[in-house]
């Protein structure tokens, strides 16, 4: 006679979050309870199935379990027993619960369980759907007990989500796990987002560029920042220190984490994203060749292009088909001599210079007086934002319509965001963002040697050079070379300045025309 043949048996195992994988041993104590379970049954088991994702819901989004069944339909022929650790771990949710049991029952699988007795009896089959429904309560209620302590963290100013890029969790003894920035990313970060508010980024793609400069930066594998990262982060209103859910009606709000960028500064982005801020493509633009995308042919007022000739001569050109100055070359050394003199007859005199110190010194003092009165302004519409926020509070608690309760919401967020850059800019009034001596040093050095900045051959500085000195673009004509030398308003008055001949008031006093009289009064 034969020996009857053991029992081949495959086990399931799963958790339902990361806390269990990291922190438990959720999945090693389960294998082990179903193993032992089959050794005490005397059953052979072939293959171990894990889970470390959610699914309650849907079984066929767990990879173990669609490993699962289809290994069970590859082996058809085998008649399998399925061991679970727990009802639980089969399927928390009523229909899918059944809808497994019916696959599996399909491939020829028998399911056993180590706490539950399966009966395909019309009796044992209502029991276990009431254990099954039971489930799928357990794990709603749980669903909405988390929800509502998520909602209620949130309305205290916390932030209950995936730690944006920027910021990690750390647990404090004052407000439990809480946003900490994360450096040196979370500088990068608010370094990138005041710069595409400031206009020094023209566009999303030159921020992801930026981003992608530094090694800090979590890249994916090529070393690549994806666009649509860049896209979420402009977007993301907890880098200002806030917290909102419009979904869960919970209104945007100051939050206890730092703020990498003000609500001022959030709301210029928006506003630039809402605008399609534009300029034109730049592709491939490098140390090597500055000035493109800068210089325009005076022909067709199309931004010169660059390239290497025959790898080694680097040369500007206009690709504007129709244009006379078509394919025509200019040598990079040609167009670059003459800008870097440009740059240096900018450079002021040394009487001029000083000049300019003692208008800085006025302008201070008369910036942190007005700063002063400002503050007494701020405040003073805070309270009318107060104001028109209680009366748009009335009129939601005696709105008939949920639409019209939805309108006064989205207006009262709007006055929410506005109170909260008010209060952003009183806080600010008075206190600059650097000391005085710093500011002064910085701003006359760069007015007193503008090429000193472009010399340091870094890309950065030398974009920085032509936003600050040049109002416009500039034009490159064939036998003349560069035109259009329109400067910003520091360098305009300076050098308006210098080509005028400025005589000081002999007298003490100037006084106006006496009326009736067609000749000034005389100075004493």
């Amino acid at each position: 006679m034969s020996e009857p043949e053991t029992q081949k048996a495959l086990i399931y195992c799963r958790i339902s979050s990361i806390k269990q994988r990291v922190e438990g041993s959720g999945l090693e104590s389960q294998r082990h309870r179903c193993e032992s379970y089959a050794q005490a049954q005397d059953y052979f088991v072939e293959q171990v199935f894990t889970d470390d994702v959610s699914g309650g819901g849907d079984f066929m989004k767990r990879p173990g379990m669609v490993a699962l069944l289809s290994y069970l339909k590859r082996n058809r022929k085998t008649n399998y027993v399925v061991i679970f650790d727990d009802l639980k771990r089969f399927a928390r949710h009523t229909m899918s619960h059944l809808t497994l049991r019916d696959e599996l029952s399909v491939v020829g699988a028998r399911v056993e369980c180590l706490n539950y007795q399966f009966d395909d009896t019309p009796e044992g089959k209502f029991v276990e759907t009431i254990h099954a429904a039971q489930g799928q309560l357990e794990r709603e209620q749980t669903g909405r007990q988390t929800v509502q302590k998520m909602r209620a963290r949130l309305e205290q100013g916390y932030f209950v989500f995936h730690a944006p890029v920027g910021y990690r969790y750390e647990k404090t003894r004052e407000h439990g796990k809480l946003l900490v920035r994360d450096e040196p990313v979370a500088s990068i970060i608010a370094e990138a987002l005041n710069g595409f508010a400031s206009g020094r980024f023209q566009a999303p793609v030159e921020v992801r560029r930026f981003l992608e400069s530094f090694p800090e930066f979590p890249k994916r594998p090529d070393g690549k920042v994806l666009q649509q990262k860049v896209s979420d982060m402009l977007v993301q209103s907890v880098y200002t220190g806030c917290v909102a859910h419009e979904r869960w009606g919970i209104g945007i709000r100051k939050g206890h984490h730092q703020p990498l960028i003000s609500m001022e500064t959030y709301q210029t982005i928006q506003e630039r994203l809402l605008g399609r801020a534009k300029v034109p493509a730049r592709k491939n633009l490098d140390q090597d060749f500055p000035l493109r995308g800068f210089v325009l042919c005076d022909d067709c007022q199309r931004p010169l292009t660059s390239c290497w000739s025959k790898g080694k001569y680097p040369y500007y050109h206009c690709q504007k088909q129709g244009c006379d100055a078509y394919g025509k070359s200019i040598r990079r050394s040609d167009l670059h001599g003459e800008f870097e003199h440009l740059l240096e007859e900018l450079t002021p005199t040394p009487t001029l210079f000083k000049a300019a110190k003692l208008m800085f010194e006025d302008i201070w003092r008369f910036r942190v007086q007005y700063q002063q009165k400002r503050i007494k302004t701020l405040k003073a519409q805070a309270v009318e934002i107060e104001r028109k926020i209680d009366a748009l509070i009335d009129l939601a608690v005696d709105a008939s319509s949920p639409s019209s309760r939805a309108n006064y919401e989205k207006r009262m967020n709007v006055l929410e965001r506005d109170k909260l850059v008010i209060g952003e800019k009183v806080a600010k009034c008075g206190r600059p963002i650097s000391d005085h001596d710093g500011i002064l040093r910085n701003s006359l050095q760069f007015l007193e040697n503008p090429y000193a900045l472009w010399a340091s051959d870094r890309l950065i500085d030398q974009h920085t050079v032509l936003k600050l000195v040049f109002a416009d673009n500039l034009t490159w004509r064939r036998g003349e070379g560069l035109r259009n030398a329109k400067t910003t308003l520091p360098f305009k008055v300076l050098g308006a300045a210098v080509g005028s001949k400025i005589q000081m008031v002999p007298g003490d006093r100037i006084e106006l025309p006496t009326r009736g009289f067609s000749i000034p009064c005389s100075t004493d």
